[in-house]
């Protein structure tokens, strides 16, 4: 995993040190009112983290897990959804988490690097689909409306594989999203790297579930890598 290009450095958590700065980063980037992002699956995941060689500051950090079959149940996603009818996917999957910047860093070689260091991951391991929980900052649900209607208009998974209901309280699309979205606003309020799973053909769920922790709505999403589309895979692996 390990990546330099310029002034940065791409690298997996290898001390107590690195792990509790990637937490820090998370604190600060999701707005959180503590000083660190703890939780059990810190124990059970690889924390990848990008660095800025220039003054040793982390700019960057995501954490991933390898599932095959019924262990989707151990994931972080599976605490909120459904993921049964996906265990008999048929390949190795990869969670996808806690993927932030920080909120100074404006250089976008940053998230460049990151992607590059997830593709040769996805390649090395054969990865078959990407999948995680993608963040809508806040909890009003109004303000996503025209997202919601977007999403379930263009951007649903296959019925197959999509996750069902496990939250007490889904926010589901169909009670909450718009008969004709405003697209220039549904995009605006699409988070980024959910816009990116999207452009190179991820799906989501039918319903958003609120994360109190986290203080987000958040939808499951999953992106397979056979559908990404042959120009995207030739950028992505061009970064790597």
């Amino acid at each position: 995993m390990g990546l330099v290009r310029g002034t940065h450095e791409v690298f997996v958590a290898r001390s107590d040190q690195d792990i509790e700065a990637a937490q820090a980063l998370r604190a600060l980037a999701f707005g959180l009112d503590v000083t660190h992002d703890r939780d059990a699956f810190d124990t059970t995941q690889h924390q990848i983290l990008v660095r800025d060689l220039r003054n040793g500051q982390i700019v960057c950090c995501f954490r991933t897990r390898v599932f095959i079959g019924a262990q989707l149940e151990q994931s972080y996603a599976a605490q909120f959804y459904d993921l049964s009818g996906l265990s008999g996917f048929d390949g190795q999957m990869m969670e996808l988490g806690r993927f932030c910047v920080h909120p100074d860093a404006s250089d976008p070689d940053i998230v460049r690097m990151a992607w590059a260091a997830l593709t040769r991951f996805v390649d090395a391991c054969g990865i078959k689909l990407m999948f995680g929980c993608s963040s809508f900052a806040g909890r009003v649900v109004a303000d996503y409306a025209d997202s919601f209607a977007l999403l379930r208009a263009r951007h649903l998974g296959p019925a197959v594989w999509r996750p069902a209901e496990k939250a007490s309280d889904p926010v589901r699309f169909a009670d909450h999203a718009r008969a004709q979205p405003d697209l220039q606003k549904a995009m605006q309020h699409m988070p980024p790297l959910l816009r990116t799973y999207l452009l190179m053909g991820g799906w989501v769920s039918d319903h958003a579930v609120v994360d109190q922790h986290m203080k987000t709505l958040h939808v499951f999403t999953g992106l397979e890598i056979d559908a990404i589309p042959e120009n995207r895979k030739r950028l992505l692996r061009g970064l790597a």
